[in-house]
């Protein structure tokens, strides 16, 4: 084939047009930029790195001091209310497996009515045969008590303090007018008695009545409460709080059991050492040990000084050793064997719960704080866990969870990466399981 004339560099014309036209398309190289001056000490105010993680730290935990204080100061001003709806929330955690099980065979209501009465008949029982014990033992516990007022009047007389006749008698009427002159005061006293014993009447109502709708209608009174907070964080709220009153209910059931080793191991060892009101000191352990370890002790003591009025120091050493050694079982075998695993609890978290709730609150907070300390560590580490994600009574509830809970923390990497469809939990499995378990239990 013939080559044209003038092909040659008419195709260099092109390649050189072609090499212009990709010079001006491409981007101008950048220019390389001065470095960022970074920030002198004087502009985050000479404060060091630790000293501001110190303080963002210390105003959190002074808001949640500042406001748990306040939590607390308002309770107490409505105490009336307050300790009886939580006297029948454990009286309910106590009684609901009873509830459900005599549900089995007859509607909900007569099976409440059942539970009921049955409770009280118990308690009113007790009642009785303390009373009549006491009544028996304090006609032959008054004639020692007589003993031994004589016998220590004989010791002022005759022993290292050598008092006369007339001084003893000057120094009880001096006790007499002492009293005449402070009239006014035993008076408010009594008065100020008279008022507690209608509150407790009041609350002893109150108590009898929140437990009837605790035991009638507790799930939907809960499930109320749950609607009230936001809609993320229902099933996070719904999931933490049928897991704290789990918890509280192992507690309750141990408690009993805890109390009945104490009042049987410290009742029997008094009768069988012939200390009066046996039974009477049994059931004042018993109701004592529901104050955890420090409760048994306490009642223990009264043990003691019964033992001292009544059959001498000797008598007393024996029953100092017998408490001492019932409380050695509860703190060695049932605290760490059967308390610790039902609430998740140290000992030494106890005792301190124990010893705050009693400054806080008296009685009341002693009885309460383990508790309460039960419940808030179970829910806390179930939020911390974020076990409302597979948790099947949760799924069943209906609570949307696709929002997530509006609790949010850092991601990990196993949050990060999309699950796979091996570590992704089946709900419905998950949800049936349960039903299959109550459809074969008894």
């Amino acid at each position: 084939m013939q080559r044209l004339p003038g092909a040659k560099p008419r195709r260099a014309l092109q390649r050189a047009v072609s090499r212009s036209a990709a010079a001006l398309s491409s981007p101008l190289p950048e220019q390389p930029r001065a470095p960022l001056a970074r920030p002198r000490p004087q502009d985050r105010g000479d404060v060091p790195f630790a000293l501001r993680v110190a303080a963002s730290w210390s105003w959190r935990l002074g808001l949640v001091i500042v406001v748990g204080g306040a939590l607390v100061y308002l309770l107490s001003t409505v105490s009336l209310l307050v300790i009886p709806l939580m006297i029948a929330g454990l009286l309910a955690a106590l009684l609901m497996p009873i509830k459900d099980v005599l549900r089995r065979g007859m509607p909900n209501g007569l099976a409440v009515a059942a539970t009921l009465l049955g409770f009280l008949g118990v308690v009113a029982g007790a009642l009785m045969l303390v009373g009549s014990q006491l009544a028996l033992g304090f006609t032959s516990l008054w004639g020692q008590a007589r003993a031994g007022i004589q016998q220590m009047l004989d010791w002022l007389a005759q022993g290292p303090l050598q008092l006369t006749t007339s001084q003893i008698d000057q120094y009880l009427q001096d006790l007499g007018d002492a009293a005449q002159n402070n009239s006014a005061s035993i008076l408010s006293g009594a008065l100020s008695f008279g008022s507690t014993a209608g509150h407790v009447a009041a609350g002893t109502l109150l108590t009898v009545f929140a437990l009837i709708f605790f035991l009638l209608d507790g799930g939907r009174i809960w499930r109320f409460l749950v609607g009230l907070t936001p809609v993320r964080a229902r099933a996070a709220v719904d999931g933490a709080g049928r897991r704290g009153w789990t918890s509280m209910a192992s507690y309750v059931r141990v408690q009993m059991l805890v109390a009945g080793v104490d009042a049987i191991g410290i009742g029997l060892g008094a009768f069988i050492i012939g200390v009066p009101l046996a039974l009477p000191l049994g059931v004042l352990v018993f109701l004592g040990s529901f104050i955890p370890i420090v409760g048994a002790l306490a009642t223990g003591s009264v043990a003691v000084l019964l033992a001292l009025v009544a059959n001498g120091w000797v008598n007393a050493l024996i029953m100092l050793a017998i408490v001492l050694l019932v409380q050695q079982v509860e703190g060695h075998i049932l605290q760490p064997l059967i308390m610790g695993p039902a609430v998740a609890l140290h000992p030494l978290a106890v005792v301190l719960a124990v010893a705050g709730g009693t400054l806080l609150a008296g009685i009341p907070g002693a009885l309460f704080s383990v508790p309460i300390l039960a419940v808030l560590n179970t829910s806390v580490r179930y939020i911390a866990q974020r076990a409302w994600e597979y948790d099947p009574v949760v799924a069943r509830a209906g609570w949307p969870r696709g929002g997530g809970s509006g609790i949010s923390g850092p991601a990990t990497a196993e949050q990060a990466a999309p699950p796979s469809p091996a570590s992704t939990p089946d709900t419905h499995a998950a949800s049936a399981a349960p039903t299959l378990q109550e459809e074969i239990s008894p």
